[in-house]
């Protein structure tokens, strides 16, 4: 699929259709602009009623040309497209662009044709940019494939914009601010290439180093995450997404609903794949300009340098109301700047060097700033006054700046009088921000990109105790539900059901009679809560549908009377089932656990403060299942409210670990059934003896349990396939297990490879052995499970510890369609049959996952290896003299 898309990004020739000489149209400026750059291939007009169009010779028809374009660009009317996509297909064209416009994604005509237009160009292997796109630049390649009137400078950016009008508009401010790209995409409608395609194309080019989009809707969020998943770490995705206010927020049953709307849960899902979000198109520019031109900052500590105290105090309110910190100037630096600077000097940070600072002061005090290991970026203000020279300040500046390995950020405020000196900064890769803040700004969101890549990347621990559960009898208080023709639970089912998952409940019953509601007294005692129970009420409340704190028999007798009359009273139409009756339990917090599933993302987690005012507060964290012990405490502690539930001066806080936990169990269970279309947990009580769940609300999706996705299809993130499981015997005779790797188990590889021998490591390295970091671990345990697959082989030691014997994976491109064998197993299991079965059961998986072939490179000296591949049936060829290819077909499987 890569070969498609480099037809479509890196044409050798190109085809355009509709090409003409009349100025004001589409094919005028597509081919005027193919023909003013450097572009070096063939370049084709096709023209019904012009034998010449701009010079070159044209073609009636496509399947006229001497040779079957990569490319072809269409800029027909829409009404003709269909046919030019169909005459393209048969004519063996690789790739189009199309650019007409009249194509919309709503309206029944509208999706026929683009579902059209994506068959046809499936079924001839073409891969489809647009319609009603822009087209795209590759500036490397001196390639202008659109009707812009704008070329981009070259550089190491891709933008990917879903408005071809927006991306015209930046191409200016691109240029202002020296800004340049390998590749400049836009594309429309989506009918095939999309944002996940880009993604996997970009994240492989080595013309790129970051990416930026522009993006106003999102199709296929599972694929989208896995492309951002795989390369954000190593090149950086900034995402603006138009739309942020009411979008898919409808008016919901329950707290989740309004808690976590579709803009919070964009937010959830940009965070887990480690993308950054910004805000504003100069916030996207300004961070691209920052990433393009300088290292990203370690840490959150920032000098600020400057020539007047105004923009310094306003630069530091900035940074500390964002999560920023003044770095503290150690004592060897303060001496330094002490001895260079004059006696009134500021003597702290911000270092203020007063308005006659020159060019020379400057560059000495940034040199004994970037030193200091306190500090992990400095910004650099010039205000403009009529000593200061700015031209030399920025020369001294960009000097320093090619010697710094920490950020070096400038704000040279003011217009004409500081105009070329900006261009001199920029030239010297120093961005330059007009205003302090947006300096600050950039700084902290690539901070906050490298501290959420190290949070995502973190190695978790293993959950606390076993975890089964019963997902049979939850399956059938769902089933039992739905067949009632109800798509919300009584609190007694919805209670019921997450006590299939081990979620603490308190003792509670339905009762129907006030004689039930006595003997639930007598057997558990007091104090109790009444509350109605109705599938068609949610905030019983509301209706006076709740008493608490019931302390004795006649107590009990007034309440259970009082809330159903309440509610007959002010809701007659309401089906009242009975009453919950339940031990009242008092516990210092009351938090909130819910669930949501996006029309878009998927299901969403919630946490955070809980209680009657918990729209007010407002006080959640959102999270995207699967949930690990780690991810599940970033949420906890992404509250406003965790300060407290950590623990706070001499008041107790909660077992958070016993928090993390519950909310791993609840993530299963979400993940398990996507009927579950919301649920509320509020309030859930606790505090440092335990926790309990004291009210729940769920709400069924009937659509979804009529036509359910394939197994786990509606997470936005592939689960663990805890499905691939199966045990082994070694020659031994020893029971070996293989599953799926986890994150989890880190040490346990990293363990096993400390054991390998020099040549167990020679033959899997290829002769060189990289550190074992964290870094490098992270690399083999945490894995998409969408795009590869590792089996690892388990086995007790005489310890009785479980113990890593062997590692087998698959890595496939990003398009499923081969992939990339390797194994390890531990010297001291060589020889058991370990490997060979490995081998099996890994290309068993391959077949499943859909793949056509797996491959692997292996040194000629491993005569072990040769001959495991082709008992197993690869072909084996030699590349070099020191290597062997060796490839499966797994379709002739």
């Amino acid at each position: 699929m890569r070969k498609q898309l480099k037809k479509l990004f890196q044409p050798k020739s190109i085809a355009v259709i509709g090409a003409s000489d009349t100025e004001a149209s589409v094919g005028f400026m597509v081919m005027k602009n193919l023909l003013a750059g450097s572009y070096k291939g063939h370049i084709f007009p096709v023209n019904i009623k012009h034998k010449k169009v701009h010079g070159l010779k044209a073609y009636y028809h496509i399947a006229d040309l001497p040779e079957a374009p990569d490319l072809a660009i269409i800029t027909t009317p829409a009404y003709a497209v269909l046919q030019v996509v169909r005459e393209c297909g048969e004519a063996g064209v690789g790739a189009l662009a199309i650019l007409s416009a009249g194509f919309r994604e709503t309206g029944e005509e509208s999706k026929f044709r683009l579902e059209r237009i994506r068959q046809i160009a499936h079924a001839h292997n073409m891969r489809v940019l647009g319609p009603n796109c822009l087209g795209f630049m590759a500036p490397h390649l001196g390639l202008n494939a659109s009707f812009s009137t704008v070329m981009a400078q070259a550089g190491n950016i891709a933008f990917i914009s879903q408005s071809g009008t927006l991306g015209i508009a930046t191409l200016d401010q691109s240029i202002a601010q020296n800004i340049g790209f390998s590749y400049f995409v836009s594309i429309g409608t989506m009918a095939d290439v999309a944002y996940a395609d880009l993604i996997d194309f970009f994240g492989t080019d080595h013309h790129t180093n970051c990416i930026l989009i522009y993006m106003e809707s999102l199709k296929e969020i599972r694929r989208f995450m896995s492309a951002a998943r795989s390369f954000a770490r190593y090149k950086p995705i900034i995402v603006l997404k138009a739309g942020r206010s009411m979008e898919g927020q409808k008016v919901s049953l329950s707290h989740t609903g309004v808690l976590a709307g579709n803009d919070d849960a964009f937010s959830a899902a940009f965070r887990r794949s480690g993308i950054i979000r910004v805000s504003t198109m100069a916030q996207l520019f300004n961070c691209a300009q920052s990433l393009a031109m300088q290292p990203r900052p370690s840490g959150n500590r920032l000098a600020i340098l400057t020539n007047a105290g105004a923009p310094g105090v306003l630069a530091t309110d900035y940074l500390m109301a964002n999560g920023g910190q003044l770095a503290k100037l150690s004592e060897k630096t303060f001496e330094a700047l002490n001895d260079l600077l004059p006696v009134n000097w500021s003597h702290n940070n911000p270092v203020n060097l007063l308005g006659d600072a020159s060019a020379d002061k400057y560059q000495d005090a940034l040199r004994i700033l970037l030193r200091d290991p306190n500090i992990d970026a400095v910004l650099v203000i010039l205000t403009y006054q009529a000593m200061t020279t700015p031209e030399a300040v920025a020369k001294a500046i960009v000097a320093i700046n090619k010697k710094s390995n920490k950020p070096i950020l400038a704000s040279w405020m003011g217009q004409a009088n500081v105009e070329i000196s900006r261009e001199i900064l920029e030239a010297g890769k120093v961005p330059n921000y007009r205003y302090p803040e947006s300096a600050v700004d950039v700084f902290l969101k690539i901070y906050q990109y490298n501290r959420n890549l190290a949070l995502l990347t973190e190695t978790p621990p293993e959950e606390p105790h076993q975890f089964r559960s019963d997902k049979a009898k939850a399956r059938k208080i769902i089933n039992q539900v739905l067949a009632d023709g109800r798509h919300q639970m009584l609190e007694t089912e919805a209670k019921d059901l997450l006590k299939c998952y081990q979620l603490p409940v308190t003792h509670y019953q339905l009762v129907t009679n006030l004689a039930q509601a006595k003997a639930f007294a007598e057997a558990h005692g007091y104090p109790l809560a009444v509350k109605i129970a109705s599938s068609q009420v949610y905030h019983k409340s509301d209706l006076g549908g709740v008493a608490l704190n019931i302390q004795s028999l006649p107590e009990l007798e007034k309440a259970y009377h009082r809330v159903l009359k309440n509610v007959q009273h002010t809701a007659p139409e309401i089906e009242v089932s009975g009453v919950v009756i339940e031990r009242m339990i008092q516990k210092k917090f009351e938090l909130f656990i819910g669930a949501r599933k996006d029309p878009v993302i998927g299901p969403v987690l919630a946490f955070g403060r809980g209680g009657i005012d918990v729209e007010i507060h407002k006080d959640t964290q959102l999270g995207l299942p699967p949930m690990n012990m780690a991810l599940a405490q970033r949420m906890i502690e992404g509250t406003q409210i965790y300060p407290l539930l950590r623990g706070y001066r001499n008041r107790s806080g909660v077992d958070q670990e016993s928090l993390a936990f519950t909310l791993c169990k609840f993530a299963y269970l979400i993940m398990d059934f996507p009927e579950i279309q919301e649920v509320d947990i509020n309030p859930f009580a606790m505090d440092q003896f335990g926790e309990f769940i004291l009210d729940a609300h769920i709400v069924l999706d009937p659509k979804t349990a009529a036509n359910p996705p394939k197994s786990y299809g509606h997470l936005a993130i592939s689960p663990y396939p805890g499905r691939y499981q199966k045990k082994i015997e070694a020659r031994n005779g020893q029971e070996v297990l293989l599953r799926p790797i986890r994150p989890e188990d880190e040490p346990l590889e990293l363990a096993m490879v400390e054991r390998l021998s020099k040549e167990s490591l020679y033959f899997r390295f290829f002769g060189y052995v990289p550190k074992m970091t964290h870094e490098l671990m992270i690399r083999f345990t945490q894995i998409d499970y969408d795009r590869e697959m590792a089996i690892v082989a388990l086995t007790e030691n005489a310890a009785q510890q479980t113990e890593m014997i062997g590692v087998v994976r698959i890595i496939a491109d990003p398009w499923g369609e081969a992939a990339e064998y390797a194994i390890l197993v531990a010297d001291e299991w060589q020889g058991q049959g370990i490997g060979g079965q490995m081998t099996d059961y890994i290309i068993e998986i391959g077949r499943e996952m859909g793949l056509k072939s797996i491959y692997a490179t292996v040194l000629a000296s491993n005569k072990g290896m040769i001959s495991l591949f082709k008992k197993k049936g690869f072909t084996v060829k030699r590349e070099d003299f020191d290597t062997y290819r060796v490839d499966l077909e797994l379709e002739k499987g």
